[in-house]
């Protein structure tokens, strides 16, 4: 018989551990998300793949917030994070600092998910709004645009889905 493991089972490090952990060199970048239940449910799988750092900009919600705590079950204690409200501003600064940008999106120069090589270098992954999806503005600023391949009739994932596909893809490269 098959018995599920007890939370005290599955080797869990404190908050503290995680902040002094390992991460994958991959920054989040939330663009005017409406959904502050989307903003905790990234906060969530950013911990469990443990990326370095999640900025919130523009509408997007920030902690202390109702339903990104009712979401995040307490991830955003142990994921550090930033708002600006700026995007611009906040890719220029990334740019900066060496990240390579990268915007998913479906768009004409796009390359599925599973054809990104990060070059051991640090990227920060940009997730727009749910509707309008990554601004013009902001694709214009990106180095380049990933998109996860998709076989049904719908043309779009839950942006906090999304953000959990493309996290899960990264850890696994940034890991082997």
């Amino acid at each position: 018989m098959i018995r599920k493991l007890r939370t005290d089972e599955l080797g869990r490090m404190s908050v503290e551990d995680f902040r002094q952990a390992k991460k994958i060199p991959v920054t989040v970048v939330l663009d005017d998300i409406r959904s502050a239940m989307n903003v905790g449910s990234v906060f969530r799988t950013a911990d469990a793949f443990a990326v370095e750092k999640i900025l919130l900009c523009g509408i997007t919600a920030v902690p202390p917030n109702r339903e990104i705590t009712k979401t995040a079950i307490g991830a955003t204690e142990s994921v550090m994070w930033e708002y600006e409200a700026d995007i611009e501003q906040v890719i220029h600064r990334l740019k900066e600092s060496g990240y390579q940008v990268i915007a998913v999106e479906q768009t004409d120069r796009s390359v599925p998910l599973t054809d990104l090589l990060p070059q051991g270098g640090k990227l920060a992954v940009v997730f727009g709004n749910e509707v309008e999806g990554v601004s013009n503005s902001v694709l214009a600023l990106s180095d380049a645009c990933v998109e996860i391949p998709q076989f049904g009739t719908k043309h779009s994932l839950n942006v906090s889905v999304c953000a959990g596909i493309v996290m899960w893809e990264l850890a696994k490269k940034y890991r082997d």
